[in-house]
């Protein structure tokens, strides 16, 4: 597995449900741009439908050396040996889940304070931190971090010596990444900005030129 090789990644792809574009082209042209971290997010299709897509999306990010993150499902990413699952604050807990995974899969969580990070942090690989601001992408948000709130936390992370990777989460643009890349978070999860783009690709490409300009 590629545990430790997301570490190194600064730019977290969370794949949408979007007419105009499968999730696997999404998948497909992210990872052309340079994206290693990609996480399969279908919440509103049937888990056999989600298999499916997972299965040759799995296969296609191959030549990129990429991770596949499934969300959600602890059993569906054992199942298809996907390198690892992302948990929402309502889903398995990451323990229960590195029982059943094991060592070798990456864990990742979802985190909307820093009370949050200290119950997760020993048994998850990264968190990810937010809702920096409002986002249609997920429902039933929690209240807003914003800028204050999320170098708050950082800052809390540090002085108890919470060393684990962090990437900010929830509505950020390119406009976002200079002031953000300052807070010490490891990279930011996109979603939207990049998957509606015209060109997946190239948006990828000047995300991680600017991110890698901290």
């Amino acid at each position: 597995m590629k545990r430790e090789q997301h570490i190194l990644t600064n730019l977290y792809f969370i794949t949408q449900d979007l007419a105009e574009k499968s999730h696997k082209q999404q998948v497909e042209e992210v990872c052309q741009g340079g994206c290693k971290l990609i996480q399969l997010r279908m919440k509103n299709s049937p888990r056999d439908t989600v298999k499916k897509e997972a299965l040759i999306i799995h296969e296609c990010i191959q030549p990129y050396k990429a991770v596949l993150i499934i969300n959600d499902d602890v059993e569906l990413a054992g199942e298809i040996n996907a390198d690892g699952v992302h948990l929402g604050k309502t889903d398995m807990h990451p323990a229960k889940a590195r029982e059943i995974l094991g060592a070798d899969f990456i864990i990742g969580g979802t985190a909307d304070s820093f009370e949050r990070i200290q119950e997760i942090a020993e048994h998850v690989d990264y968190i990810g931190l937010g809702p920096y601001r409002f986002t249609t992408t997920k429902k039933n948000l929690s209240p807003l971090l914003g800028l204050e709130g999320l170098k708050k936390t950082i800052q809390q992370c540090k002085q108890h010596a919470i060393q684990k990777p962090i990437y900010a989460i929830g509505g950020i643009v390119i406009d976002d990444l200079k002031i953000l890349m300052q807070t010490g978070i490891q990279g930011v999860a996109i979603s939207g900005e990049i998957a509606k783009a015209r060109n997946c690709s190239e948006a990828t490409k000047r995300f991680i030129e600017l991110i890698n300009q901290r």
